[in-house]
Formats: C-alpha cells, structure tokens, sequence
C-alpha cells in the first residue's frame, strides 16, 4: 500500500516536472527565457519543442504577427484654428522579442499611448485642407515618427492610417457652400468658353455665305428639308434677302435747289 501511494507521488511529481520543462512554440511565436531573473542572451527561442530547466527558467510568449491597433478618437486643433476629431488606425509587428520584453514593460500600452500624442501633435501642426487633401502625406510622416519613437522597443510600425475626419456641422455647411460656389463658377465659365466658341463659328460661317451667296440658299433648302421630314403642317418659303434691301435702305428727299436773286443795284 505504502509502495503504491509513493508510486502515484512520484508520478505526480514527474509530470508536474515535466509540464514546467517543456513548451511548444506555434511557428509565429518566440520565447524570452529568463534563467534566474537574468535573460539568456542567446536570443529568443522557438518555434517548435523548448527545453526548460524546471523552477529555473521562466519563458515569456511574444507574439511576431502583425498587430492592428485602432486609435481612440482625439480632438484636434489645427494650425488654422478648426476644432475637429480624429480617429487612426496602426499596423506594426515585434521584430525583436527579447527588447520588446526587457526594454518597455508593456510595448501594446505603450505603442498605443505614444502614437494618440503623435496624432494630436502631428495633426496640430497642420492646416484642415492638408488634412483632406495630403492623406498620404501625412501617413507617411506619422508611420516615420511612430517607427522612430518604437525601434528601441523592437516594433517595427509598417503602416499608419487616418481613417476618419469628423468635422464641426458649421465647418460642413461652410466647406457646401463653398464647394457649391465653386460647382457655379465652373458652369458659368464653361457657358461663357461654349458661347465664346459659338461666336466663333457662326462668325466664320457668315464670312464664308457672304462670299458665296449661292451657299445661303443652299442653306434654306436644306433648312426646309429638315421641317418636312418632321411631318409638320407649317410650310415656310424663304424669301431671298435681296429682294428686301430696296426696302429697308432710307429714303432720301430730295429738295428742289431754291433760285437765288440778284440784288438789284443801289
């Protein structure tokens, strides 16, 4: 009896021994092992079986995946004095496992504090039509700073993304008003460029019936060859212009010359 509880002790202890000293790594996952507090400077271990020293070693799971971290919504002021809210999105990965354990005691906290202050103060610094217009721009200079700020933590920011401006209701009206103007002075100069290119036209087609008057009664005809294919009641007879220039000339009165006398001798 005393034989059989040893046994199941012992086996106990063999297995509570053996569950401390082995670990198995998924192939995007790393191990800092730390052997009595200090970290092996072997680098991290993994994927695959690892091998611990049971009550000795100590290992820490990092993760080498990419990480997408959404940005709480910040207020922001910009350099033209707009009040708006924005909101990002950041994509990074740890590429050193044993830095991102030892050198910041929680590299998500901290990435995700240190890129809110960035946004505020990067976005701070420039004006809202930058903000619509210059996205690129300013993701790239945001990725950059971030990135700096993180290559000592061993992360490595790829992308940074300003997903959504929120702007105030007045700042939308004015931006619809002015939009709207701008829609208005378009239309009104293209009819001005249409009306200015139809002068032209009708200025060129004048020059050229003036020098072939046969050309205008072509002109009519074809005119009234248009109307009756239409099925029209209307029927209209041009009437040559020639015809019509005797009339519409002014008049001139002529005036019978008065006879002058002679004055008779004093």
């Amino acid at each position: 009896m005393f034989y059989n509880v040893f046994s199941l002790v012992l086996i106990f202890f063999a297995i509570l021994v053996l569950s401390s000293a082995i670990r198995i790594l998924r192939e995007y996952e790393r191990g800092v092992v730390f052997r009595l507090g200090r970290v092996l400077d072997r680098g991290a271990k993994g994927p695959g079986l690892i091998l611990l020293i049971p009550f000795i070693d100590k290992m820490v799971r990092i993760s080498l995946r990419i990480v997408v971290m959404d940005v709480p919504p910040q207020d922001v002021i910009t350099r033209d004095n707009v009040s708006i809210k924005v909101n990002a999105v950041i994509y990074f990965r740890v590429v050193d496992p044993q830095k991102a354990v030892v050198e910041v005691e929680n590299f998500l906290v901290a990435t995700s504090q240190f890129s809110q202050t960035t946004l505020r103060s990067v976005l701070g610094q420039s004006e809202l039509d930058d903000l619509l217009s210059q996205r690129d721009k300013i993701n790239l200079h945001l990725q950059q700073i971030i990135d700096l700020k993180t290559e000592p933590w061993g992360i490595k920011v790829t992308t940074v993304e300003v997903k959504q401006i929120d702007l105030p209701q007045e700042m939308q009206r004015a931006m619809a008003k002015q939009a709207e103007a701008e829609r208005e002075r378009r239309s009104k100069v293209i009819s001005a460029e249409g009306e200015f290119q139809a002068s032209q036209r009708l200025s060129d087609a004048a020059k050229i019936l003036s020098e072939q008057p046969s050309a205008l009664t072509l002109r009519y005809l074809q005119t009234l060859r248009e109307i009756a294919t239409e099925n029209n009641s209307t029927t209209i007879f041009p009437v040559p212009i020639d015809l019509l220039k005797p009339f519409m000339q002014p008049s001139v009165e002529i005036h019978p010359k008065e006879e002058t006398k002679p004055e008779a001798d004093v």
